[in-house]
């Protein structure tokens, strides 16, 4: 994990999209010596996590980003080569999220597929789960799995070193009135390991789900995740045993919107609405590009962003909104919307 070449490739995996950062050309003025540096630190045991610079986004509920410095999210990428591979052979098929070769659109044309062969939907997501997850939980999952004690140490170190986060105050069979507040809990969003992590955590759910509760429509994308058949009443059994489930991990779910739906009423997921003949894209996904669009004219007309930023980053909204039937709602997007030359 800690050779050069391995640390080399994580600085350029997070150099994407970061090179007007000035922290990035920080660290590459002298890339060797501070992957040196690091590859000591880690080797001799005195690596441990820098501040994290945090903000609040309303996405569009509020949600606090936690952005680490470069050199700790070039540990996170030289990690996560590592362990990828052998957490690979856990999961099952059809979780989502924070995986090669699958993300949002492979999900969302599965999901697609799944409930138009299906009456009903169980769509459910855990309630507040990146400032839920519990930290001794976290160690133990990664443990049953990982027996390197350097990689182990590591992880534990990240895990240990997020910063607070929004506090949830939740209680579960044989607590007292103080376990909440005594139990270390919360990973920052933001990070590359905790979104890995967050798939090892929920690994044991994803096989209860598919192996115990035998459910052969089930897929997850991080913590929204969905049951599709033709059976109401059998969907609401098995809400009632994930319910059961999720409290050994010390997680809830969010109940205004895990529900048993007709698939005919409309399913969102992953910022599209899902009916038997059409799909769409949510209010809330068409707002945030109409907010964009009107950032994009400010920035381009101020000279801040130039002509190719500004088509690429276009074309990527107009490449995904394209996965549901959204030809006008693109054309009238498009067609009243003016970029002027700085």
């Amino acid at each position: 994990m800690t050779s050069f070449e391995n640390l080399l490739a994580a600085a350029y995996q997070v150099l994407r999209g970061k090179r007007d950062q000035e922290n990035a050309g920080d660290f590459f003025f002298d890339l060797e010596g501070n992957l040196l540096r690091l590859r000591s630190e880690l080797r001799s045991g005195s690596y441990y996590p820098g501040e994290y610079r945090t903000f609040w986004i309303s996405d569009p509920k509020p949600r606090l980003i936690s952005a680490a410095p470069f050199r700790d999210r070039v540990v996170h990428h030289a990690l996560v080569n590592i362990i990828e591979p052998v957490f690979e052979r856990r999961f099952i098929e059809h979780s989502y999220a924070c995986r090669t070769g699958k993300g949002t659109h492979r999900a969302l044309k599965q999901f697609i597929h799944w409930a138009r062969s299906s009456k009903y939907v169980l769509k459910m997501d855990i309630r507040k789960f990146f400032p839920c997850i519990d930290h001794d939980i976290m160690n133990q999952r990664i443990a049953a799995t990982l027996k390197d004690p350097f990689v182990l140490r590591l992880c534990e170190i990240i895990i240990e070193a997020s910063n607070t986060q929004e506090r949830v105050i939740q209680y579960f069979p044989g607590d007292d009135l103080f376990t909440p507040t005594e139990r270390r809990i919360g990973l920052p969003i933001g990070n590359l390991t905790s979104q890995f992590f967050a798939n090892i955590y929920l690994d044991n759910l994803d096989h209860f789900i598919k192996e115990k509760l035998k459910i052969t429509k089930y897929l997850r994308y991080v913590d929204d995740f969905c049951c599709c058949s033709n059976d109401k009443g059998f969907l609401h059994e098995v809400r009632r045993a994930i319910v059961e489930h999720l409290a050994d991990y010390r997680l809830k779910l969010n109940e205004g919107k895990s529900r048993v739906r007709q698939v005919k009423e409309g399913i969102e997921f992953l910022g599209f609405v899902v009916f038997p003949g059409t799909i769409r894209l949510n209010q809330r996904s068409i707002r945030r590009q109409r907010g964009r669009l009107k950032r994009l004219q400010w920035q381009y007309g101020s000279g801040e962003i130039l002509w190719d930023d500004l088509a690429a980053s276009l074309m990527a909204w107009n490449a995904h909104a394209s996965h549901g039937n959204t030809w006008r709602l693109r054309e009238d997007i498009f067609q009243n919307t003016v970029f002027r030359v700085p």
